[in-house]
């Protein structure tokens, strides 16, 4: 089952790999075909609309997840579960999403 704050490698159907960050609310998942997700990229940027990532949440490397980018993806796409953001990945989600709309 896809979560909230985890990191999955999406496959797509031309077999691209990467990793991306799972936006959506865990209670709108079970439901949904589709859900949000932040791709992940090695282009780190320190801005408040990316969310540094890497090795203690699953990664081979440092990158961060980028807001100003998401996308809504089926499921289906998403094949291994490489990680999560811990204990504080729904507040840095907020923080990001917040930013990525300038409320």
């Amino acid at each position: 089952m896809v979560a909230q704050s985890e990191l999955w490698l999406m496959e797509t159907p031309n077999h691209k790999r990467r990793p991306v960050l799972v936006v959506s609310r865990d209670d709108v998942i079970p439901v949904v075909n589709n859900v949000v997700v932040a791709p992940v990229t090695s282009t780190i940027r320190d801005i408040p609309t990316c969310i540094p990532v890497g090795p203690d949440e699953g990664l081979d490397h440092d990158s961060v997840a980028t807001f100003d980018n998401l996308a809504a993806v089926p499921k289906s796409v998403l094949t291994i579960r490489l990680g999560s953001l811990g204990a504080t990945g729904r507040r840095r989600i907020c923080d990001a999403l917040d930013a990525m709309a300038d409320c």
